[in-house]
């Protein structure tokens, strides 16, 4: 269900609700705010009116893009109305702001793409009686580590998205908070790069903050590594590939894999990951086994990305 909490204030439900979302994730499509916030509605229309005072009142702008022959709008929320969210204390505050340039920009397509995966995640965790709701997920949120192969510099591990699922086993009775590392693959990069953010996740996986002085440099084996401060357990990694077709994308996860398991560094690093493709997540959902393991055998998985046969999460 749409989350309802107060939004900027003289707006309708949905209006306030729309905002908070169109601030959370930067730039979105009508059609994905329609997924989000009123899914129970046939047509998009009343959304589309809500949309528009917000951008007569100078909260929200526009801009359109050619799809299949049609214009589609994508929203971003002008300094006034991401002022106007920030002013009611209810989201985590985003020093980014959106711009008629930047959304026209390159980086539209991959915007996009990220919000996409994040609403198939809240798609399927409706039909599937699940919690994920349009703010369980949050672009680009910084992760910071140091790496011994790179001595002296502070290093960050900028996700896509990191996001939250609440998975409920009726029959067991039993909720299970997980949690996701999204990265999103348009297929603009060559592999080696893409094999290369493993790296990241395997150094931020490791990485154990040194105790300050020389006198305390014997406690270091005993210190709990940066991740816990933030996650009970570590996300799994799950990338998503799209801007190709299927075949192609199957090659680039199959290369994926020829890398990491040549790579000894991945091979010891103890992180999950899985690779699908956008299509995949959002016809079959994340709990169907539309997951490749980059790591071990091929065989396809879901999104719990488990280690055993015996079904260990």
């Amino acid at each position: 269900m749409p989350y309802h909490h107060a939004g900027p204030t003289g707006l309708g439900q949905i209006a306030q609700q729309a905002a908070q979302v169109i601030y959370q994730h930067r730039l979105i499509s009508t059609r994905q705010l329609h997924e989000l916030i009123t899914p129970h509605h046939t047509r998009a229309e009343y959304l589309r009116r809500q949309l528009h005072i917000l951008r007569e009142a100078g909260l929200a702008e526009k801009v359109g893009r050619r799809v299949s022959g049609q214009t589609e709008l994508l929203w971003w929320l002008t300094e006034k109305g991401a002022n106007s969210v920030e002013s009611v204390g209810l989201l985590p505050q985003r020093p980014y702001r959106m711009s008629p340039e930047a959304a026209l920009g390159p980086l539209q397509e991959h915007t996009l793409a990220t919000v996409e995966s994040g609403v198939a995640f809240v798609d399927w965790a409706r039909r599937l009686g699940h919690e994920c709701g349009p703010l369980d997920w949050t672009p680009e949120t910084a992760h910071y580590y140091r790496d011994d192969a790179r001595p002296g510099e502070e290093l960050s591990l900028v996700p896509d998205a990191v996001l939250s699922y609440v998975h409920t086993d009726t029959q067991a009775k039993q909720r299970t908070l997980l949690t996701f590392f999204i990265e999103v693959d348009r297929t603009q990069m060559t592999i080696a790069r893409l094999a290369q953010k493993l790296h990241s996740y395997a150094a931020y996986h490791s990485y154990t903050p040194q105790p300050a002085g020389r006198a305390n440099a014997h406690k270091a084996t005993s210190r709990t590594p940066a991740w816990r401060h933030r996650y009970p357990a570590f996300p799994r990694l799950l990338m998503v590939l799209t801007g190709a077709s299927e075949a192609r994308l199957a090659r680039r996860i199959a290369d994926l894999r020829s890398l990491a398991a040549s790579d000894p560094t991945l091979t010891a690093s103890g992180i999950r990951a899985g690779v699908t493709t956008l299509s995949q997540l959002r016809n079959r959902g994340p709990f169907e086994p539309i997951f490749t393991p980059v790591l071990g055998p091929a065989d396809p998985t879901d999104a719990w990305l488990r280690t055993d046969s015996g079904g260990g999460r």
